[in-house]
């Protein structure tokens, strides 16, 4: 079978290994794409390519393409999901399977954070929403950042769309002093008076949720799942530095089986809490697809690349009870990039 990952994070190498080595001992090819020659998943793929920078409709057209020349069995998609599950039925014509919800509308609010949000505070999970505005100027900015600060709350914001960490910052009271400059990490806390002076710099800016800092441990939560059934639900603990723990953690593994109770989301799907001072989770994101991380939870003995591939398939999946309590990190390691086999 033929498998193609198209842009994806550089941790996808992980899954990868994952797919080739499998308890099935099945054979799979893989094929690879990304717009920079030198993405190192790339070099952990049987054929390699660099995939043009383009996006929207026209990037559709590229994979509908790609699949019809290569015969690709399976797509794993991670650039435009949202779009190609628009669009599954044109991969399905093509005999492609298409490892992503198929579900676009919920994509499209999964995506959006607060959407996310809106439709939680809506139901009986409104206790896991932070207190939370979203503004797109500086006087409404200005407004939320006095509400949450009314109520007690460290301030924070971040973009409503988009991935990790980016646009993420923490507001902090008093400028920077030398002594936090040279001695301590400041590089995702800003002033209020700069944030304030950015913002400013245009009379509307993309929309913003301003909302309370949590100060608590953050989760990562990855789930394995089919349209029935949740399978697995993982909770990742982020620890100091680059320490993960997994945790059997009910609160959090009950809180995974309700949300696919609610919203059936298939294949694979991480949910991102972070605890307040009261010791309570509240909701970060919902990502419809594999995490990043999602490497360090298959350390509990699920193979969850794999196994998503197989509820794709309609194949039956039978799991071990999840290891839970191992501790792990990581270091870099070199690798010498290969040229002749990317086309």
């Amino acid at each position: 079978m033929k498998i193609w990952f198209n842009r994806w994070f550089t941790t996808v190498s992980h899954y990868i290994d994952m797919i080739r080595v499998n308890e099935d001992n099945r054979k799979f090819i893989i094929y690879g794409t990304h717009p920079n020659k030198d993405a190192l998943y790339l070099q952990n793929c049987d054929f390699a390519f660099v995939e043009p920078e383009i996006s929207g409709e026209e990037y559709i057209s590229f994979c509908l393409e790609f699949c019809k020349k290569h015969g690709i069995d399976i797509f794993v998609p991670r650039k435009e999901n949202v779009l190609i599950s628009k669009r599954l039925s044109e991969f399905e014509a093509l005999g492609v399977k298409v490892l992503v919800c198929p579900d676009a509308m919920l994509m499209e609010t999964m995506d959006n954070k607060a959407d996310t949000y809106q439709i939680f505070s809506s139901g009986t999970a409104n206790s896991l929403i932070p207190d939370y505005y979203v503004v797109n100027n500086i006087d409404d900015f200005k407004m939320a950042y006095r509400k949450l600060k009314e109520k007690g709350h460290t301030v924070c914001f971040k973009p409503v769309i988009g991935e990790g960490a980016n646009g993420f910052r923490v507001i902090i009271d008093q400028i920077v002093s030398i002594d936090q400059f040279f001695n301590h990490g400041i590089g995702f806390r800003i002033p209020y008076a700069h944030a304030c002076e950015i913002l400013s710099q245009q009379d509307t800016f993309p929309d913003l949720m301003v909302l309370e800092y949590l100060e608590g441990r953050e989760y990562s939560i990855d789930c394995l799942s089919s349209h029935e059934k949740l399978y697995a639900a993982i909770p990742r603990m982020k620890g100091d530095g680059r320490v993960r723990e997994l945790v059997e953690q009910a609160e959090l593994i009950k809180l995974a089986h309700d949300f696919h109770q609610e919203f059936s989301l298939p294949y694979v799907f991480n949910i991102q809490v972070k605890y307040n001072n009261h010791g309570v989770p509240k909701l970060l994101e919902i990502n419809p697809r594999m995490s990043g991380g999602m490497h360090i939870s298959c350390l509990s003995g699920i193979n969850i690349p794999y196994q998503a591939i197989k509820i794709l398939l309609g194949e039956e999946v039978e799991l071990v009870q999840p290891r839970f309590g191992i501790r792990a990190s990581h270091i870099e390691k070199e690798m010498i990039l290969r040229y002749g086999d990317i086309s």
